[in-house]
């Protein structure tokens, strides 16, 4: 069954090919081929994907505070408005479309103020997560094509990816 143009909320620069949800067989198929890979064990167990989601929130929690940090240590910047900043952690690839295996990592984005820069990210935020019981193997790649932070939280694989593309003014 067709989904309703109207409540369709483009997520991107282009509309889907295809809003038409599952067929019976495609149901049927799906389940045929998660119960065929069950025994292989590639899926995470309910309280393993509930352990992901509290990494991730506790990432999420870090870098809203660095993002307070730095915007308190930036000189132009009334303490009035810092907590109107926002910033999050966005996750994407497999994770997010939910086709990860079992212990898989997690590619995240840190979406960021313009403000807090890409140096802020490659400094204090490396300083901030080396000061974390739970980070293991924390590795910078300043200077790859994609920068990126790469680390162990809690058992989780974790790449981070930097974003500055809001202003200001937008709370996320």
């Amino acid at each position: 069954m067709p989904l309703n143009h109207i409540d369709l909320k483009v997520l991107g620069i282009s509309t889907p090919i295809n809003t038409d949800g599952p067929k019976p067989v495609d149901i049927k198929l799906t389940s045929k081929l998660t119960d065929f890979m069950r025994p292989y064990g590639v899926f995470e167990s309910d309280e393993e994907l509930a352990h992901r989601m509290d990494v991730l929130n506790k990432v999420n929690l870090l870098v809203r505070e660095w993002i307070r940090d730095v915007s308190r240590k930036k000189n132009n910047i009334p303490e009035s408005k810092i907590d109107s900043f926002g910033g999050m952690v966005c996750t994407f690839g497999s994770y997010r479309l939910g086709a990860q295996t079992k212990g898989a990592d997690i590619d995240t984005l840190c979406v960021a103020p313009i403000h807090v820069e890409r140096t802020d990210f490659f400094s204090s935020f490396i300083e901030l997560l080396k000061e974390q019981s739970e980070v293991k193997d924390l590795r910078a790649v300043e200077e790859a094509y994609v920068p990126v932070i790469k680390m162990a939280f809690d058992g989780i694989e974790i790449c981070c990816l930097p974003d500055w593309r809001y202003p200001q003014s937008h709370r996320i």
